[in-house]
């Protein structure tokens, strides 16, 4: 997928989350690990958000264990730099002719 692509499934993501009541902390925060889409905010809970889109497929399957882990350990980062100790899940927004929020990833 092009960057154009996924930035503007990133913005559809974002603009979803804000209408359901999150608020929109940070886009793209990046780690020695990797990247974490969204840091948004609901009441007092983080939300680590990764966005997938495609078309023709699920694009949730691109979510695998070694991405959830990249995500782990950047959020821990991200965390720490901030001093944030309050709850947090970590959570996929997948934009495909519709988006669909998936909360509270884990892996298995």
């Amino acid at each position: 997928m092009s960057k154009k692509l996924g930035d503007l499934a990133e913005e559809k993501a974002a603009e979803y989350l804000r209408n359901e009541g999150f608020t929109v902390v940070e886009r793209n925060f990046y780690s020695r690990f990797g990247e974490i889409d969204i840091i948004a905010k609901k009441g007092d809970t983080y939300h680590f958000i990764e966005v997938k889109s495609g078309s023709g497929y699920d694009p949730v399957y691109n979510i695998t264990a070694a991405k959830l882990k990249k995500i782990i350990k950047t959020l821990n980062i991200y965390c720490k730099s901030r001093n944030i100790t309050s709850a947090y899940t970590i959570d996929a927004v997948i934009v495909t002719d519709r988006i669909e929020f998936i909360e509270n990833l884990t892996i298995t």
